[in-house]
């Protein structure tokens, strides 16, 4: 394998490389810049356990996990597809040369759920796994399980930049941490605080337009959602300098769209990126040296009386400010603005509630019925479902006759699963198909999501 480019994960990757020979688990804590995410897999490659088994990275988001399989190809002087591959729901490349293979979170569940020996897969790697988002938790409690009862061979790296590493080692039955240093930029917070009753967009783009006026480099500004980056992009519009190009990065666009949003700008511009939290990780933009931060995310909340989970705007967490600032230091020093008052750092959250804990679980508990175990709460989580969350999930698939009294998979819950949909939209459109209307279903079910 060619030359790998030294950063600061190239100091103790012969140290985890030796602790895989003899452990199955561990733990890697790295801060952002490490070079963990591309490092690691491709290091893997030359493991004598690994044998012709693929090393299998997951991402939070398909956003990361491209941008992970371009970088890895590009330093062994590739293009994605061969040695390192990715694949998602609707989008991958991947050929019989590949031997790294880039994927988001759900697609380990699916695959375990499919086999639970995960015939050619030789490794597993969670990275960023302190956004604990119910993928990765639920990933990482089959992947142990599987371990446990059919694959005592098959590698687990769990990787973060924030991880609480102890915790998560013992739930990797004691697993070795081993501890990176960064290489990061120093970079100056400035507080700017936002008037009551100033709206988000109005802030962020006054902002935005303030330190082009001030300061040399690109911006990556952190808005909650679609709508507020849309707006202030309006705001900016005919506001900003010409050299100075304006673009979105969200959830929404097509791969091609995020993909161009994080490339960088041409030489001689500057570039402006508003974004959700989809760029807090995984990610670096070149050229970013400033982030301005509405200090605002918008969070996917389950409301029991209604069965639907809403959007909801709260207070980004300490850690993922933290975080968004990092962006800034990537690759030069930088500046980070935050839209508060520095006095409201104490009353943020530490962290982002793990996923597991707020979300509705019919999904999770339709999976563990197609898996065999009627109780999930016996597989290995770091957070354990809440009852009463498991108790309603359980109920509404007795209603719509996905599973039966004894919590096993029924005919109509098989159907279910087998259309990638929340349990009453995939139960909608399985009616719906009866009739023969499962089109108009599915178009609903759509728009819906």
């Amino acid at each position: 394998m060619k030359d790998l480019p030294d950063l600061p994960v190239t100091a103790v990757l012969d140290r985890l490389l030796k602790t895989l020979e003899k452990r199955p688990n561990v733990v890697l804590v790295a801060p952002p810049g490490a070079g963990k995410t591309t490092l690691v897999p491709l290091a893997l490659l030359d493991a004598p356990w690994r044998g012709d088994g693929k090393v299998l990275l997951l991402e939070p988001r398909r956003l990361a996990a491209r941008a992970a399989a371009r970088r890895m190809s590009s330093l062994l002087g590739e293009e994605p597809g061969g040695t390192v591959g990715f694949a998602m729901r609707m989008e991958s490349r991947v050929s019989p040369a590949t031997r790294i293979l880039v994927v988001t979170e759900g697609v380990l569940s699916r695959m375990i759920l499919d086999d639970p020996q995960l015939p050619g897969i030789a490794a597993v790697i969670f990275d960023e796994f302190h956004e604990r988002s119910l993928d990765g938790d639920f990933g990482l409690a089959l992947a142990l399980d599987a371990q446990s009862a059919l694959r005592p061979d098959l590698r687990l790296i769990v990787m973060s930049a924030t991880l609480d590493g102890a915790r998560v080692a013992g739930l990797l039955g004691g697993a070795p941490v081993v501890e990176s240093e960064g290489r990061s930029f120093p970079v100056e917070l400035r507080y700017r605080e936002r008037a009551p009753g100033v709206a988000v967009e109005d802030a962020t783009a006054r902002a935005i337009r303030d330190v082009l006026a001030e300061e040399e480099g690109s911006i990556l500004a952190f808005l909650p959602g679609q709508g507020e980056i849309q707006r202030t992009a309006e705001r900016l519009d005919g506001k900003v300098p010409a050299d100075v190009d304006v673009v979105p990065l969200h959830g929404q666009l097509d791969g091609r769209a995020q993909d161009a949003a994080i490339r960088p700008a041409p030489q001689g511009r500057r570039k402006v990126v508003l974004a959700t939290s989809i760029a807090e990780t995984s990610i670096t933009i070149d050229g970013v040296r400033i982030v301005v931060d509405c200090g605002l995310s918008r969070l996917p909340k389950y409301e029991p009386a209604t069965g639907l989970t809403r959007l909801e705007t709260l207070r980004a967490s300490r850690a993922s400010a933290d975080q968004r600032a990092g962006r800034a230091g990537r690759t030069q020093p930088g500046i980070a603005v935050r839209l508060w008052r520095a006095e409201q750092n104490a009353a943020l959250p530490a962290f982002t509630p793990p996923e597991i804990l707020e979300a509705d679980l019919s999904g999770l508990v339709l999976d563990c019925a197609a898996f065999g175990v009627a109780e999930p709460a016996t597989l290995s989580f770091q957070d354990p479902p809440p009852k009463p969350a498991l108790a309603e999930a359980r109920t509404l698939l007795l209603d719509l006759g996905a599973i039966d009294e004894d919590g096993r998979l029924t005919e109509a819950g098989r159907a279910m699963r087998g259309l990638a949909l929340p349990v009453r939209l995939a139960h909608m459109v399985a009616e719906a198909a009866r009739t023969g209307h499962a089109g108009d279903a599915a178009l609903l079910a759509v728009l819906l999501t």
